[in-house]
């Protein structure tokens, strides 16, 4: 689904079945109600208090990868992927074509989110897989203020790096274009004023029966939504929300955050939509010998309950996701 497509609205009629169908094809929804907060929860404003980094992976058909030279005093003269800050009303995929054609001197357009790194919701680092489309390397006579030159990095032969951290970067895009391992997702044009998480959190039975977690009323239950805490990984947000709704057996439960089904972001108004809202798939297992494994844990907190899947369908996806690890990768560097 592309950056373009619109969330589905009109939570009233829409059905835990509806959004998880929505999350497990690529789409966005309304984040209206947050379930789990920290004890402050203000609107992000990007570059005063959240930094989003957007890094390009691109290779040519010769499989070789687009390299900038760095024009800071700090790295200069080394060579590193086009990246950079995203600005003000910004989408992640105009940042990205931003950073690439003024660093490498190219258009390009973005095939998919590749992984998302954090180190909590101050600094996210968006990076996507993309092709050329136009434009033409940069060269040491267009030298500027935002890179040196340009050029294709065959990835055998010796290049000062400016990091290290960007040859897993390389790797996945070579991975992903070879055989990719999930579906090509874009970032969803979906309004946010805050970092937080949608969760996709399941529970499966020895017999193949299927749950996700709800919230909100009961007649008219949706995916519980956590905001991230300002100084934890982004990952620690789900365990926050499993403690306030099942205290006692928490600690005898184990979670897996498997990754990203979507990300959700729009920043046309600085200050207002700075958020990111991150469709997280996670599963939870019963680690204690004598808990009836057949069914999920017990939940305390009222406003959670258990929902059965019942739809095949939707079954069949979200047990597909979790055997393939089929999602987005986000990486913590906490």
């Amino acid at each position: 689904m592309s950056a373009g497509n619109a969330a589905r609205s009109g939570r009233e009629t829409m059905s835990v079945e509806d959004a998880l169908q929505t999350m497990l094809d690529g789409g966005g929804l309304q984040t209206e109600h947050f379930d789990s907060l920290p004890e402050t929860v203000q609107p992000v404003v990007l570059k005063k208090t959240v930094c989003y980094i957007v890094c390009a992976v691109i290779f040519n058909e010769k499989n070789e990868v687009l390299m900038v030279q760095e024009a800071k005093l700090e790295c200069h003269g080394r060579w590193y992927l086009p990246a950079g800050r995203m600005e003000r009303s910004e989408s992640i995929v105009e940042a990205m074509r931003r950073e690439v054609k003024e660093e490498a001197g190219l258009d390009c357009q973005p095939i998919t989110l590749l992984l998302v790194e954090e180190q909590g919701p101050q600094w996210i680092r968006f990076v996507l897989l993309a092709e050329e489309t136009g434009g033409s390397l940069k060269t040491e006579a267009e030298a500027d203020s935002e890179s040196l030159q340009a050029k294709w990095w065959d990835r055998e032969s010796p290049l000062p790096l400016r990091g290290r951290d960007i040859l897993c970067l390389i790797d996945a895009g070579f991975k992903y274009v070879k055989k990719p391992w999930f579906p090509p997702a874009l970032p969803i044009d979906v309004p946010c004023h805050t970092v937080c998480q949608r969760l996709l959190l399941t529970f499966s039975s020895p017999g193949g029966e299927l749950w996700v977690l709800s919230s909100g009323e009961e007649e008219d239950p949706r995916l519980p939504v956590a905001v991230s805490d300002r100084a934890l990984a982004l990952t620690w947000t789900t365990q926050r929300l499993m403690r306030e709704c099942m205290p006692s057996s928490f600690r005898k439960l184990r979670l897996k955050t498997w990754g990203i089904l979507g990300v959700q972001h729009n920043g046309r108004s600085p200050g207002k939509t700075d958020g990111v809202c991150f469709n997280t798939l996670v599963s939870v297992e019963q680690s204690v010998l004598g808990d009836d494994a057949s069914q999920p844990p017990f939940v305390e907190n009222p406003k959670f309950r258990w929902h059965k899947v019942d739809s095949p369908q939707a079954r069949e996806k979200i047990e597909q996701r979790l055997s393939s690890g089929s999602v987005i990768p986000v990486r913590s560097f906490f």
